[in-house]
C-alpha cells in the first residue's frame, strides 16, 4: 500500500508569511520531484527543507515517505517519528510509520502503530487491511479475518480486500478453525452479495450449496489479481498440468506437428503455448482475464488471443480446432456437461480434447463438489459418463498429481477424449 503524503501542517512554520516561507518553498519543489519519480533529488530539496525549518513535520513525513522509496526503510521510520515528535499526531504518519515498521520485521511497534493510527482514524480502510495482513503473517488468523472483514465493509468495492479477506478465511479452515471461518464466511456472504469473491468464496467456506460453475467475474476478478505472480506462484506448487497434458498429446501418436488449429482454453499467462506451439499451424488463446491474457500476449507464440468466456467462445466456433487443451480449467466449472458439449462441438471430426480436473475421492455419491479454495473436483465416473454424452470417445483417462495444495499432492484426472472421425462415404 503507497504511503501517505501530507500537506504543510502539524508543527510546520509559523506566522502569516510562512507558506512562502525559502523552507515551505524548498518543500513544495520536494513535494513536485518526489511527485515526479525523482526521488533522489527530492530527497536533498527535503533535507534543505528541514534544515531551514526543522519544525516542519509535515514534511518530515513526506521525506520519509522518499526515503521508503529510495529503498532506505530505517530512515524512513525515522523521518515518521520525528513528524510525530513534531506535533503532527495524524492517522496517515501512524500509518506510515507502522508499514515502514512492518518492513524491518518490528511487527509489535508496527501493530501498536497500526493501532494508534485506527484509533485516530477508525474508518481507514488501508489500515485494517494492512494490521491484518501483519496478524495474518503471525498466524493470528481469526483477528486478521476480522480485520479485512472491517476494511472491505469500510471500502465495499475493494477486490485486494476480499481476496485477502477470503485468503484469510481459507487459512483459518486449514488449520481447524472451521466453524470461525464459516461463521465469517457468512457474514461476508450476507453483507457482499453482489461480490463474486464473498458470494462464490463465502460458500465454499461456510459449506453452503454451491453453484453450478464459479461466477465468470469471480474468475475474472481472481486471475486478474493473481496475474502478476501466477507464474512464479505455480512453480512454487510444483503445477504440472500442462507437461501432463502435453506428454498425453505427444503419447497419442497424431499430432500432426506444425498443421492442427489448436485452441488454449483458459490460456492464463500461456504456460502450455511452448508445447503447443510446434503442433499448431494457429495458435489460439482464450481467457476470461485480461490480466492474465496481457502476460501470454507477451510469450509471443499465439496467433490470436481472445478475453471471452469459454463456453460462449466454444459455441460459437462449431468444427474450428482439431485440438483444445483445457489445463486446469475445468475445475472451475461444478456441472461440466455444457463445457464438455461445446467442446466436442468446436472440434472438427477425429479432433481431441485434452484437460485435467482435480478428482473427487471422498465419501459420497455427489458428482461434484467444490473446495474451500473455490475449485470444483470431480468423480472419475461422472467425467466418463458426461464425456459420452457429448460424443466425446476416452483415448486417456489417467490419474496423476497436479500439483501440491497446502503441502499435500492434488490428485487429478488427465483425459484425452476425441470427437469420433466420420464414417467413409
Amino acid at each position: 500500500m503507497a504511503a501517505s503524503r501530507l500537506s504543510l501542517r502539524g508543527g510546520g512554520a509559523r506566522g502569516k508569511n510562512a507558506a512562502s516561507s525559502p523552507a515551505a518553498r524548498l518543500s513544495r519543489q520536494a513535494d513536485a520531484l518526489a511527485s515526479a519519480g525523482r526521488h533522489a533529488e527530492a530527497d536533498a530539496a527535503y533535507r534543505a527543507a528541514l534544515e531551514a525549518d526543522p519544525t516542519l513535520a509535515g514534511t518530515r513525513n513526506n521525506h520519509g515517505n522518499t526515503l521508503r522509496a529510495l529503498g532506505r526503510i530505517a530512515e524512513a521510520a525515522g523521518a515518521y517519528r520525528a513528524a510525530l515528535a513534531h506535533g503532527l499526531d495524524a492517522a496517515l504518519v501512524h500509518y506510515n510509520l507502522a508499514s515502514a515498521l512492518r518492513q524491518l520485521g518490528e511487527t509489535g511497534e508496527a501493530e501498536a502503530a497500526y493501532r494508534r493510527a485506527l484509533v485516530r482514524q477508525p474508518d481507514h480502510a488501508e489500515a485494517w487491511n494492512n494490521q491484518a495482513n501483519l496478524l495474518r503473517d503471525a498466524d493470528r488468523l481469526e483477528e486478521a479475518a476480522t480485520g479485512y472483514r472491517r476494511a472491505v465493509t469500510l471500502r465495499p468495492d475493494w477486490g485486494d480486500g476480499h481476496d485477502n479477506f477470503g485468503s484469510a478465511l481459507y487459512l483459518l479452515h486449514e488449520r481447524g478453525a472451521v466453524d470461525a471461518a464459516a461463521r465469517l464466511a457468512r457474514l461476508w456472504r450476507r453483507d457482499h452479495p453482489g461480490n463474486p469473491v464473498a458470494r462464490h468464496i463465502g460458500a465454499a467456506i461456510a459449506g453452503d450449496g454451491a453453484e453450478p460453475r464459479a461466477p465468470d467475474a469471480y474468475v475474472r476478478q481472481t486471475f486478474d489479481l493473481f496475474a502478476e505472480e501466477f507464474d512464479s506462484k505455480l512453480a512454487e506448487l510444483g503445477y504440472r498440468a500442462p507437461e501432463l497434458l502435453a506428454a498425453r498429446v505427444a503419447a497419442d501418436g497424431e499430432s500432426s506437428e506444425g498443421g492442427l488449429d489448436v485452441l488454449d482454453a483458459g490460456c492464463g499467462t500461456g504456460l502450455c503455448a511452448a508445447a503447443l506451439r510446434p503442433l499448431a499451424r494457429r495458435l489460439t488463446g482464450v481467457d476470461l482475464s485480461g490480466g492474465m491474457l496481457e502476460r501470454a500476449r507477451a510469450r509471443q507464440l499465439y496467433d490470436a488471443l481472445e478475453e471471452a468466456e469459454l463456453v460462449a467462445f466454444l459455441t460459437g466456433r462449431p468444427s474450428a480446432f482439431d485440438l483444445i487443451v483445457a489445463a486446469d480449467v475445468l475445475c472451475y466449472f461444478g456441472v461440466l456437461d455444457e463445457a464438455l458439449a461445446a467442446a466436442a462441438k468446436a472440434l472438427r471430426p477425429g479432433g481431441r480434447l485434452a484437460f485435467t480436473v482435480e478428482a473427487l475421492e471422498a465419501a459420497g455419491d455427489a458428482p461434484h463438489r467444490v473446495a474451500t479454495h473455490g475449485r470444483y473436483a470431480h468423480r472419475a465416473g461422472y467425467v466418463r459418463a458426461t464425456l459420452a454424452t457429448a460424443g466425446l470417445e476416452v483415448a486417456v483417462f489417467d490419474r496423476d498429481t497436479l500439483r501440491m495444495e497446502s503441502g499435500a499432492p492434488v490428485a487429478g484426472l488427465v483425459v484425452l477424449a476425441r470427437r469420433p472421425a466420420l464414417s467413409p462415404g
